[in-house]
This record gives C-alpha cells, sequence and structure tokens, in this order.
C-alpha cells in the first residue's frame, strides 16, 4: 500500500527539532564566518570539530531520507579542516536544510505535518 501525502511529511517534534536545529547552524555559521574572514586558512582545533560535528550529525540524521542527505559530510577531526572549509560544509547543510524546509512549507512558511497536513495552524 502507498504512504499517503501526509505520511511523508514530518511530524510536530520533527518540526521542533528542526527549528532548534535551525537555530545552532545559524549560530555555528555566523560564528566560523567570522573566523573563515579573517583567517580562511587557519585550520580548526579538534575542540570546535567535535562541537560543531555535533550539530552537523544531528541534522544529518534528520534530514537522512532526503535527496540533500548523499552531500552531506561531517567535518574530518583527523585532518583538521581549515576555516573556509568549515564554512563550506556547514553552508550545504543550511542549503539542505533550508530545501527541507521549502518542501514542507507552504507559501505562507507554515508547515505541513503529519499531524497537519493542510499546514493551517502551524507555524
Amino acid at each position: 500500500m502507498a504512504k499517503s501525502q501526509a505520511d511523508q511529511f514530518p511530524s510536530d517534534a520533527e518540526v521542533d527539532q528542526f527549528l532548534m536545529l535551525s537555530k545552532l547552524m545559524e549560530a555555528v555559521y555566523e560564528e566560523m564566518k567570522d573566523f573563515s574572514k579573517k583567517k580562511p586558512d587557519e585550520p580548526l582545533n579538534k575542540f570546535k570539530v567535535k562541537n560543531i560535528n555535533r550539530v552537523l550529525l544531528q541534522v544529518k540524521d534528520m534530514l537522512k531520507s532526503q535527496p540533500t542527505s548523499q552531500f552531506l559530510d561531517l567535518l574530518n577531526d583527523e585532518s583538521l579542516p581549515t576555516n573556509s572549509d568549515a564554512i563550506l560544509v556547514i553552508g550545504q547543510f543550511n542549503a539542505a536544510m533550508e530545501s527541507f524546509r521549502a518542501r514542507y512549507t507552504n507559501e505562507y512558511r507554515r508547515w505541513k505535518t503529519k499531524e497537519n497536513p493542510s499546514a493551517a495552524n502551524r507555524q
């Protein structure tokens, strides 16, 4: 039996997680953008890579069923990427998140969820 369209929508809990991760990704991106402007070729330290990857891993897990997931790689904690490398990777994650948002929101940016497929009540 084919899944209904509503079954393919994220749940309210998944949208809540998306919104939380979106704010974290925004903060990580802004911080890394500043580092990248000042010293683009400077490598990140292991602490930064670990903390950034902790957020990226949750985003990647949330987006695992999306077409963009094949392009999402974590930062390498062995070869320690540069600030500019990190901003490139984080930018790819942000683009994948925006694709997810566009796919599951209507023209008023209200979320279409399993619980509310018409997107009438959820922002």
